[in-house]
């Protein structure tokens, strides 16, 4: 018996351990900075109008979409797609709107951001600039404009600035200058200090500085718009910064406004076992020193409430819904004007892609409304 013990002992000794592992690993995809392109499409062929992809679950996403893919040469390509025209059991065409004609058998990905480099993409002429954070200067493009009221722009985690680039000539249009935001682990800006990710729990600084950045440069007032880990971001902003009280207004796509709850996604996601998250909840806290019962914003809303837009897909399998609309449901008794946009049938961060002009004009009736009656 006492060896049973012992035997039993130690294989529960290994399960901890491995778990621990898990825990561990799980943290570190999490926190890890660096960005390893996937390419998990097929090109099955296309011309000068249209593209033949392999079915799968993101090719069939309805809307304009960017498809990237490496080239003989070792270069990232660009084409912009355009809607379904026809869908089979093993291939999908869509239509080819702009771009190289990607050849067939490349593997590829479909991307929500149809457009690259920069502003120029769009347009539009703009300013490379640094702001000045505390960790030195992140690059930002800054878009000018006619008005006062400036936006200023949060990508999300493993993003990059280009996330704006989609409704950067609505903004521009409607008379608000833009800065297009970097933080601490993007390219060209500053590496955080261990080298990981904080999630929101340091990053909120770099915003700070941007705001603050804009409010010297002739910005008097300020719209946050952020997307996916933006929300987690700008909403630790809204809640720590002596600054907050610039922000007339908040536009959020996708956020991420429960890390929990995105943790627990992302473990199904990956097929772990749901008693892990809460492992590697714990190893994240202890590794990064995160409070994660700060960052659930339906029970732990920031310190500043202003008009918040959150738009947020059915279909997103990144960053779950259902956190977004107990917040709004939330949002009466938490004394926090909110409007929700839902878009069904699109994966994380594609309500733009899913319909460009009916977005944009969500955006920026909401905008002209809240800043009209700030003005008032």
């Amino acid at each position: 018996m006492a060896l049973l013990g012992r035997v039993g002992a130690g294989l529960g000794a290994g399960i901890g351990a491995g778990a621990i592992g898990l825990g561990w690993f799980y943290s570190s995809v999490l926190l890890d900075t660096s960005q390893r392109p996937v390419y998990p499409e097929r090109v099955l062929g296309a011309d000068d109008t249209t593209v033949m992809l392999a079915t799968s679950r993101l090719t069939v996403q309805p809307g304009v979409w960017g498809l990237r893919w490496v080239d003989a040469a070792g270069a990232e390509r660009l084409a912009v797609l355009g809607p379904v025209l026809t869908l089979r059991r093993r291939e999908v065409v869509r239509s080819l709107l702009a771009g190289p004609v990607p050849p067939a058998r490349a593997r590829a990905v479909l991307d929500t951001g149809p457009f690259d480099p920069d502003p120029a993409a769009r347009g539009l002429a703009f300013d490379d600039v640094d702001v000045p954070t505390p960790l030195g200067p992140c690059p930002a493009w800054f878009v000018p404009a006619e008005g006062d009221t400036w936006v200023v722009t949060v990508h999300g985690r493993g993003g990059s600035r280009r996330e704006a680039l989609r409704i950067l000539p609505a903004l521009h249009e409607r008379g608000y200058p833009v800065l297009i935001t970097s933080y601490r682990n993007d390219e060209g800006a500053p590496p955080s200090p261990d080298g990981y990710y904080h999630l929101g729990d340091t990053e909120w600084a770099d915003v700070e500085a941007a705001v603050r950045y804009a409010r010297r440069h002739g910005a008097r007032r300020v719209v946050l718009f952020g997307w996916s880990m933006g929300g987690a971001i700008t909403g630790a902003f809204l809640d720590r910064s002596a600054d907050a009280s610039d922000v007339a207004a908040v536009v959020w796509d996708a956020p991420l406004v429960d890390w929990r709850a995105t943790l627990r996604q992302q473990a199904r996601n990956r097929r772990l076992p749901p008693g892990l998250t809460p492992l590697a909840t714990a190893v994240t806290s202890r590794r990064i020193g995160i409070d994660f019962d700060q960052f659930d914003l339906r029970l732990h809303p920031p310190t500043v409430r202003p008009p918040t837009f959150v738009v947020h897909t059915d279909a997103d399998t990144a960053v779950p819904v259902g956190p977004s609309r107990a917040l709004v449901a939330a949002a009466p008794g938490l004394d926090w004007p909110m409007r929700y946009l839902e878009v069904p049938g699109v994966e994380h961060t594609g309500a733009w892609n899913a319909d460009p002009a009916a977005y944009e004009r969500a955006v920026t009736d909401f905008l002209s409304e809240v800043l009209d009656e700030v003005q008032r």
